[in-house]
């Protein structure tokens, strides 16, 4: 039969390691072929794998899509044409497995039977398997028996032959498909690296040098090694990595004398890549650092770069969370041509990557990631890998009770019992935070709407202001409306304004950033704006988030009002007026504050464009004080006499935290008749109407709020 040729693309990620190959619709139908059949791919080398049907839309496409373990078996790259057809295999007796390094024979064989039954083994093919504490052991396929295309079954019997070398040890055998939520990151990056490397001829067509550096930045755990490695392990190029510190030497010239050789050894060997971790440990800013010796580091390593002197077929990649420290003279074209920001992923992100961490756990079937993969805003992929091992470490504990540890070896049986739940994720979220927001975070706090009294209309306004433009998104673009910025709330003391934003933050599921008004402030010149800056850049990286200014009157009071702080309140105020309203925008960031001194508030701040909506947020009335009543009484052993209605009538201008502190004084007031041993049983505590009159006699309503300034009235 004639062979058949199709374009490789990558593989999505439910049929990454399984053995697959996706192929165009059209090309099953001509040839008239079945899910399952056995497939042999052929390109520098050959390997086997079972036919799946592609999807409706890649009818016609001419496609086939494997991974990358698959397209390192062949020796193809995404992109290349490979020839398929189809072969008969047979049930494999025995396989022979030869590792990279040295591992036990013990659970070998019924690790492949669970992992890899079913599926086709060529002798030749590269094998990788997880190991228990997260590592990754490569093995080659030494030999089959029968030596044709064998299928694994039950019967089949491995064994370990001889250890053997990688191919190539300096390259990673990582691949696009370890890579989740960052395509278009790849897709920039192939163009860069991999297709000069593979396909010079291109650039020599257009008449334009290759790009010779690219600069990955981005906050910490968000794949920017990874990344360089699975480029590396694409290409098949010569991978040298080189950690910033460790050039380091103590005579004079050796660390230039270092680097010189790393750049001699990567000509020697190109096409190759250079990876610098790091780098802004190795070249800083010049004008900033002391010592010589980094100095001329950086000298070096700029000559380098973009000497007299070619560097042929070598790509320098370097990754750093701290690009603004990097000397400027390394950031232009000819030497770091590509700057490429490695965000924090979104929601479709989070779900790839959590996907390729619980690729190889065995996950309950309700267990729903992309729920996880919403509630889990500002989490960057070091974070969700935790998140997995700390789900999979909590169904680990269960079933520790029945391990034997006498035992050799823990039975099947209690192997199989280990499912990992919805709940196990659930309690793992309370444990793992985001690290985009450690120093900030406080968790999307735990206060829904129905534990806020009262308020109704206010509530609507709120739902109204934050709500609708994350649901309703596509009307707000069409009516062309801009949502609001800000939201400040206040009125009387204990009425509710912080639960109130507490509960917003739940409602619109953002993550929550609580700033106490002067706990930014600071002794040091300018250490406060670093502060605001920070928590506004924080905010940014990890929206849809609300930062919620409690005390607002601390931060920003009103310029001009004398005071000898030496002007810093008066610099904290002009730097939030800027980040609130300045040149960068703010997109999906919500600011609300709280006060209950409107009048001492800066006026610039008050306007629309920085607090849009001023709400004030009233003492409740009849009905709401009821609802506080019902809300602050749900759990507590009421006796048969209270009439709650007859109490709310004598709270008049009562706010909501002395509503609270009227059912904790009478339930103190039960307490105190237990333990004077009036009651003997604890279930006989009961507290009555006269103790909630009395507690009403003893709380006294506050004093009102400053009155509103004359400006905003």
């Amino acid at each position: 039969m004639t062979e058949i040729i199709l374009k490789v693309e990558e593989s999505p990620q439910q049929h990454v390691g399984r053995g697959r190959a996706i192929v165009d619709p059209k090309i099953i139908e001509d040839q008239k072929w079945n899910t399952g059949q056995i497939l042999e791919l052929t390109h520098n080398k050959k390997t086997h794998v079972k036919l799946w049907p592609g999807s409706p839309e890649e009818y016609g496409s001419g496609i086939i899509k494997i991974d990358g373990m698959t397209r390192q078996n062949i020796g193809a790259g995404i992109g290349d044409k490979i020839s398929l057809r189809t072969v008969e295999a047979v049930n494999a007796e025995q396989i022979i497995l030869s590792p990279t390094e040295k591992i036990a024979a013990e659970g070998l064989q019924e690790y492949m039977i669970y992992n890899y039954l079913n599926h086709v083994f060529t002798t030749g093919d590269s094998v990788s398997l997880n190991t228990q504490m997260g590592g990754r052991v490569q093995f080659f396929v030494t030999s089959t028996k029968p030596s044709k295309p064998v299928l694994v079954t039950e019967n089949t019997v491995f064994k370990l032959g001889a250890m053997t070398k990688a191919v190539d040890s300096s390259v990673p055998r990582i691949t696009y498909d370890e890579l989740g939520g960052l395509k278009k990151e790849v897709q920039k990056i192939r163009e860069m690296v991999e297709l000069p490397m593979r396909h010079p001829e291109l650039f020599d067509k257009i008449g334009v040098e290759a790009p010779k550096g690219v600069l990955l930045y981005g906050p910490p755990g968000t794949g920017k090694t990874l990344l360089a490695k699975a480029v590396a392990g694409e290409t098949n190029a010569h991978f040298i990595s080189l950690s910033g510190p460790e050039i380091m030497g103590k005579h004079y010239g050796e660390s230039e004398e270092r680097i010189r050789e790393i750049f001699t050894q990567a000509e020697e060997n190109a096409p190759s890549i250079i990876f610098i971790d790091e780098i802004d440990s190795i070249a800083p800013k010049r004008d900033e650092v002391s010592g010589e010796l980094e100095k001329r580091i950086v000298s070096q390593l700029l000559t380098l770069m973009d000497g007299m002197k070619s560097r042929g077929k070598v790509v320098v990649i370097a990754a750093t969370n701290r690009p603004d420290s990097i000397d400027p003279a390394l950031r232009r074209p000819g030497r770091f041509d590509r700057e490429i920001e490695i965000g924090i992923p979104d929601d479709e992100g989070r779900f790839d990557i959590l996907s390729i961490h619980t690729r190889g756990m065995p996950i309950d079937d309700k267990v729903d990631l992309k729920q996880i993969s919403k509630t889990t805003h500002g989490f960057v992929g070091a974070d969700l890998e935790i998140l997995s091992k700390e789900a999979a470490m909590k169904a680990l504990r269960r079933i520790l009770p029945e391990v034997d540890y006498d035992e050799e070896k823990i039975s099947s049986e209690i192997l199989e019992k280990i499912q990992i739940t919805s709940d196990d994720f659930r309690d793992a979220l309370k444990e793992v935070s985001p690290s985009a927001l450690r120093e900030v975070q406080v968790q999307v706090p735990n206060v829904s709407w129905d534990d806020v009294g009262g308020l109704d209309e206010l509530k609507e306004e709120l739902k109204e202001a934050v709500e609708w433009p994350i649901k309703y998104k596509d009307a707000y673009d069409y009516v062309d409306v801009e949502a609001p910025k800000g939201i400040l709330l206040h009125g009387p003391p204990g009425t509710g304004k912080t639960m109130i934003a507490k509960a917003l933050a739940k409602m619109t599921e953002s993550n929550f950033i609580s700033i106490k008004g002067p706990e930014l402030l600071s002794k040091w010149v300018g250490e406060s704006e670093k502060g605001v800056r920070e928590i506004f850049r924080k905010a940014r990286q990890a929206a849809p988030c609300i930062i919620f200014l409690d005390e607002v009157d601390a931060l920003v009071p009103r310029r001009g009002s004398g005071g000898s702080d030496s002007h810093v309140t008066e610099n904290v105020v002009s730097q939030i007026l800027t980040e609130i309203d300045g040149l960068e925008e703010l997109n999906n960031v919500l600011i609300i504050g709280a006060t209950n001194r409107l009048d001492i508030v800066d006026e610039a701040l008050l306007r629309p464009g920085r607090f849009d909506r001023i709400i004030k947020v009233p003492n409740p009335d009849e009905k709401g004080r009821q609802h506080i009543f019902e809300i602050h009484t749900k759990k507590k052993p009421l006796d048969s006499d209270v009439k709650i209605s007859e109490i709310v009538k004598l709270t008049d201008d009562f706010s909501g935290a002395e509503i609270a502190a009227v059912t904790n004084r009478a339930a103190i007031t039960a307490l105190k008749r237990y333990v004077s041993g009036k009651s003997k049983n604890v279930k006989e505590i009961k507290i009555t109407q006269q103790d909630l009159i009395d507690a009403v006699d003893k709380v006294r309503p506050q004093k009102k709020e400053a009155p509103i300034p004359q400006s905003i009235k």
